[in-house]
């Protein structure tokens, strides 16, 4: 496959994957915080990731929409939450 062709490929998976996952709405940490406010008794899923330093990943449900951000330092999540240690997040695009 030519450098075109794997990318459109590419294109392709990325594309399926969020028609298969539904609408991600990326936030930045502290608009994820103020919607923990609003969904404390919610589920969050938690993973962290990254290279040379860590990276905590979170993915939240609230009124129909997934919201996930990432940040360098933990967020604190409310003790009402219901709290999914993940493996891994992967967020298509």
């Amino acid at each position: 496959m030519n450098g075109a062709g794997a990318a459109a490929a590419a294109a392709a998976a990325v594309a399926k994957a969020i028609k298969a996952s539904g609408a991600i709405v990326r936030v930045e940490p502290d608009e994820f915080r103020k919607l923990l406010g609003h969904n404390a008794q919610g589920l969050v899923v938690h993973a962290v990731g990254g290279v040379f330093s860590p990276v905590h990943k979170y993915l939240m449900s609230y009124k129909g929409l997934a919201f996930y951000t990432s940040a360098r330092a933990t967020i604190l999540l409310p003790s009402t939450c219901e709290i999914v240690e993940a493996k891994k997040i992967w967020i298509p695009g």
